[in-house]
């Protein structure tokens, strides 16, 4: 019977101990469900080929050099001790000249291909600053949270994939009302619910223990995808309406680029706070086990007698010390985070309510 058992056990651990890397196997399919609905949607036009001479190619290499090199200097920066790694150096200034390349082309380009010049407008210009903090808080959170589950609460990963699904379940759910909430309800109050409610949901992970386990983010997941409903829809309603039509796919580029951004930025800021946090809590906590104290040395005598030596029980002290300092960061973390979105709700009040009973505006 325990073979059995045990025969049953391994089996669930071959099937749900799959390399990471298949993981990225799923958009294949997606990818051909795409192209299908691509090539049977939408009628066929014969390619225009002379728009390759008008192209903006300083822009678009800048694009790539810029946003390329930023995106890898942010994330591996704090792994790689910054500029102490040639790879780094290199790459900030492959990043620079990306982005002198952009800022040329728009003086240079007939039509750049990133259109800076968009956020004069102030409702652009607020709308993506809103839309970078909330993907900054966004991607943190679904950084943040997988990471205290497998780390303090032991979860594997797919446990903690489930506890993040859950802020998609709401977003399922109210999708199809979206057409008549953008009719129907003022953009201003739309975002700031939406901001309210993400400030909120952050807020209410700032008191986390060692014992916290994924019930405790049930609650603040499901408001996280309400408010990337409210949030997100409508900001974007709002940068698309700010421009003209014909500018519609140009502020659609620069809004998402924003939007991706703050995930880049929610990264290596969460990499730079939490290694410094981590230390701080650390040293303050060794500063209040004074080696003089009867508690302090009971506790350790009776550690070593049960662990088996006084230097397992000195790891042990070390253990849960930085599993402390580790709970209370990402608890700093969740609060920066719901600290970030209330700096920059009043932006909001630049933002103008769309015509009434418009339809949503299309974007790319």
């Amino acid at each position: 019977m325990s073979d059995r058992i045990s025969g049953t056990t391994a089996r669930h651990s071959r099937r749900r101990n799959v390399s990471w890397h298949y993981a990225f196997f799923i958009n294949l399919p997606i990818g051909f469900a795409l192209l299908t609905l691509l090539t049977v949607g939408l009628s066929h036009q014969p390619a225009k080929w002379e728009y390759l001479r008008e192209a903006d190619w300083f822009g678009i290499a800048g694009l790539a050099m810029g946003l390329g090199g930023l995106t890898v200097v942010l994330e591996e920066g704090e792994r790689e001790l910054w500029f102490a790694s040639p790879e780094i150096c290199w790459l900030t200034l492959v990043s620079v000249i990306g982005f002198l390349c952009i800022f040329a082309a728009q003086i240079l380009a007939k039509r750049p291909v990133i259109r800076l010049s968009l956020l004069r407008d102030r409702q652009f210009g607020a709308a993506v600053v809103m839309v970078t903090a909330v993907g900054t808080v966004i991607y943190g959170t679904s950084y943040v949270i997988p990471q205290f589950l497998s780390t303090i609460a032991g979860y594997n990963a797919l446990q903690s994939g489930e506890v993040v699904l859950l802020s998609g379940v709401p977003m399922v759910i109210m999708m199809p009302f979206t057409p008549w909430m953008v009719r129907t309800i003022d953009l201003r109050i739309s975002v700031a619910i939406g901001m309210s409610i993400l400030a909120l949901s952050a807020f209410m992970a700032t008191d986390l223990t060692s014992l916290t386990d994924g019930h405790t983010f049930a609650r603040s997941q499901f408001l996280r995808g309400v408010c990337t409903v409210f949030a997100m829809i409508f900001l974007n309603q709002a940068s698309i309406r700010s421009v003209e039509p014909e500018q519609a796919g140009d502020a659609s580029g620069l809004y998402n680029t924003a939007r991706n951004l703050g995930g880049s930025l929610a990264l290596a800021g969460i990499a730079v706070i939490q290694d410094q946090r981590v230390w701080l809590h650390s040293r303050r906590i060794e500063e209040t086990l004074s080696a003089n104290s009867n508690y302090v040395q009971n506790y350790m005598a009776n550690q070593a007698q049960a662990l088996g030596g006084m230097d397992a029980a000195y790891r042990n002290l070390g253990a849960i010390i930085q599993t402390q300092a580790l709970t209370m960061t990402y608890s700093d973390l969740f609060w920066l985070l719901s600290v970030g979105i209330v700096c920059v709700s009043p932006l909001i009040l630049f933002l103008r309510p769309l015509p009434k009973g418009a339809k949503p505006a299309a974007s790319h």
